[in-house]
């Protein structure tokens, strides 16, 4: 519902940094709670897709290229404008598992080194794309390998189906 919020503008419209208003191919970017929007160092912004039936990686198709040129231009763009920080200088990616389930990417300081922006869980955007281009069902076919905590009921369900 949160997600729902920002993206109404039934919450934080004060604190959007850019929006695509289209319905396809657009997003909303917002800072992300755990940045205080002061340090350079460690900034951290999400691009919340106007799109619901995008739940994560596992859902992208070369349908979706134009929402993901989208969100990688556009955000490198809104945040050196707005931030002064360059998008050379930015790590541009999703989680697999995400944390919630509508398409969201993370934009963070390349020197940051935010949670959940290690290799086993963050793809970088602009992979993302190229693999999608050269195959329009790669993260369907893909496996893919991710990170579960001990104390999450995930792992129990792979521990119930004897899958670790």
């Amino acid at each position: 519902q949160w997600v729902y919020n920002i993206l109404e503008k039934k919450a934080e419209a004060d604190r959007i940094v850019h929006e695509n208003p289209d319905p396809s191919n657009g997003f909303v970017l917002v800072p992300d709670l755990k940045w205080n929007q002061n340090q350079m160092e460690d900034l951290y912004l999400i691009a919340l897709v106007h799109r619901r039936d995008i739940k994560s990686l596992r859902d992208l198709t070369a349908e979706h290229l134009p929402l993901l040129r989208n969100v990688l231009q556009e955000g490198k763009e809104a945040i050196a404008k707005r931030f002064g920080v360059p998008g050379s200088q930015l790590r541009t990616y999703l989680h697999y598992q995400p944390s919630y389930y509508h398409l969201h990417v993370h934009f963070t300081a390349l020197g940051y080194d935010a949670p959940g922006s290690s290799v086993e869980r963050a793809h970088l955007l602009a992979d993302v794309i190229d693999n999608l281009a050269m195959d329009s069902m790669y993260y369907q076919k893909r496996a893919l390998t991710f990170p579960v905590r001990a104390d999450e009921a995930l792992l129990k369900k792979f521990q119930e189906a004897g899958k670790v």
